[in-house]
């Protein structure tokens, strides 16, 4: 099975929404590895590795979100795996 990766910015109301903390949970129930965290300039952005159905899987669950986020896009950038072992939150 091959393992992809996609690197990921989120925007729109994505903080003090809890977002990396359901993203980690979204990722961790679909068995997916990399890592999520806030940017500066007010998005989320993530490393998503796994097999391709389930990061598309984890992608199209970016575009919703947790329940108080407005996600008004979504940038998708197809990239080399690093080989990440688990999911976490990163600062």
């Amino acid at each position: 099975m091959k393992t992809v990766a996609a690197h990921v910015y989120i925007s729109g109301w994505v903080q003090g929404v809890f977002f990396r903390h359901n993203t980690k949970k979204q990722a961790d129930k679909l068995g997916l590895c990399g890592w999520v965290r806030n940017t500066w300039d007010g998005r989320v952005e993530a490393l998503l590795e796994g097999e391709q159905e389930l990061v598309e899987k984890m992608i199209a669950w970016c575009w919703e979100g947790p329940p108080m986020a407005r996600v008004d896009n979504v940038e998708v950038e197809w990239v080399e795996s690093k080989g990440f072992t688990n999911f976490e939150i990163a600062h």
